[in-house]
């Protein structure tokens, strides 16, 4: 058995990503094109993938982007709606004593629910690509996508701001490979 290598393979519907450290991964694609009939298109390096941008930082580490798909996400917004989503927010939801399940405004017409479902998909999937910190918020949010009201559809919106933000897009997951060297680290007895 040779241990010298690794191979990943992630499937998502139609779309396959291969990872590892094999010595010679155009046999593999190969493989897959000619014995499995596969139509590959893209392979090498990755640099995108269901939405997400991928990139190397200055030292090296693989790092999952979703800052493309917020941008296109924001261009939906603003199709939607015929603005550009308010970024004056510094958190997903209401600090404090907000209460979305308590919400007693209007019932959004089918056009409005149809803008509100669609915003609560796209902020799903830009959880799913590693912008954690709206979990919560987009979770809870989801919850009222059969019967929304308008105080749900702004509170949605407010999630799109948020994520716009600059500061707040710059987001990355990184990929390290290696195991950590803690030697240096201090254990206090």
């Amino acid at each position: 058995m040779d241990n010298s290598c690794y191979e990943y393979i992630a499937v998502y519907v139609d779309n396959l990503l291969a990872l590892g450290s094999m010595k010679d991964p155009q046999t593999f694609l190969t493989t897959l094109e000619a014995k499995h009939k596969f139509k590959l298109k893209g392979s090498g390096p990755i640099n995108f993938h269901l939405g997400c941008d991928f990139e190397r930082d200055k030292d090296g580490t693989l790092c999952m982007v979703p800052k493309q798909y917020i941008e296109r996400m924001v261009s939906q917004y603003e199709r939607l709606f015929n603005e550009k989503p308010k970024v004056n927010v510094t958190s997903p939801l209401e600090k404090g004593n907000d209460h979305p399940e308590l919400d007693e405004t209007d019932f959004l017409d089918a056009k409005g629910v149809q803008q509100y479902q669609s915003l609560i998909v796209s902020l799903q999937w830009a959880f799913t690509l590693g912008q954690i910190d709206v979990t919560t918020a987009v979770m809870t949010m989801s919850g009222f996508r059969a019967q929304p009201q308008a105080g749900h559809l702004e509170r949605a919106k407010r999630i799109v701001g948020y994520l716009a933000l600059f500061k707040y897009n710059q987001a990355r997951i990184r990929f390290c490979t290696h195991e950590s060297d803690f030697s240096d680290l201090h254990v206090p007895t």
